[in-house]
């Protein structure tokens, strides 16, 4: 219940039936307004949980965001045990972990950004354009508790100011994630990730004598990359870049291109 918009009643009265009137002009034959699927229809509203929001920097932030996407898909493809895996197993990790190996990387490269609303009108001129039901309304859009989600994660790496050793073994422990499911080679990439975890704590002990904790806070704040979703990611960094483009298959092309 914690994630219901509480302004959502009194931005409905106000809102709702302006475009309804719009949309029923539109149409010689106008639904009945008792039936109308309010839902479909985006509007502004003051509360955070519902807050469309987009980078302030576009140009700057969406160079920089690619830079550390190509930089992660190379990494990936470096990794000599990740290339033994079958090909459908490297698929299917790529899936579940580029999204978290990204946001390492924009930890290890420090970079940082800010949001601003989505401008209003922009929004109904989709309504207005009839576009409601265009693809962009069924993905998920970036708001704010998404992107605070984000920057908090960002700001807790940022704290523990990890070496390069220990964002690379991080990094290992992310992608051979034997939880994926129906790999074919589980086991492997299982003994591949207690490797990394084995690496990891190897690195934090030499670099960190007498912080006994640190391994343990690593992996905790390494946990918050599961909160965001790949989604939020490719409409805030990518989708000004790539417009309609499925990100996931341009991934794959980079992986596998040889």
């Amino acid at each position: 219940m914690e994630n219901r918009c509480h302004c959502s009643s009194n931005s409905d009265r106000l809102l709702n039936p302006i475009l309804y009137n719009i949309l029923s002009q539109m149409d010689s034959s106008p639904p009945n307004q008792d039936n109308f699927n309010y839902s479909l229809v985006p509007h502004r509203c003051n509360c955070e949980v519902r807050r469309i929001v987009c980078l302030k920097r576009p140009s700057e932030i969406c160079k920089e965001a690619s830079t550390v996407l190509v930089k992660t898909i190379h990494f990936m493809k470096n990794l000599p045990a990740f290339n033994q895996l079958p090909p459908s197993d490297q698929f299917a990790l790529l899936k579940s972990c580029w999204a978290p190996l990204f946001i390492l990387g924009l930890a290890q490269e420090h970079v940082d950004f800010e949001v601003m609303d989505v401008p209003a009108d922009s929004m109904l001129k989709k309504i207005l354009l009839n576009r409601q039901e265009s693809p962009e309304m069924d993905r998920e859009q970036s708001t704010m508790p998404g992107v605070s989600k984000l920057k908090s994660c960002l700001k807790k790496f940022w704290s523990l100011d990890l070496s390069p050793k220990e964002y690379a073994y991080l990094k290992g422990t992310t992608i051979f994630n034997p939880d994926v499911p129906d790999l074919k080679a589980g086991v492997f990439v299982e003994g591949l990730q207690q490797e990394a975890q084995h690496a990891l704590s190897e690195v934090v002990q030499l670099l960190h004598l007498g912080h006994k904790e640190r391994f343990a806070q690593i992996l905790l704040t390494a946990s918050m990359l599961q909160g965001i979703t790949p989604s939020l990611i490719t409409e805030l960094f990518f989708r000004p870049v790539i417009g309609q483009a499925n990100l996931l298959e341009l991934l794959v092309d980079m992986l596998f291109c040889r």
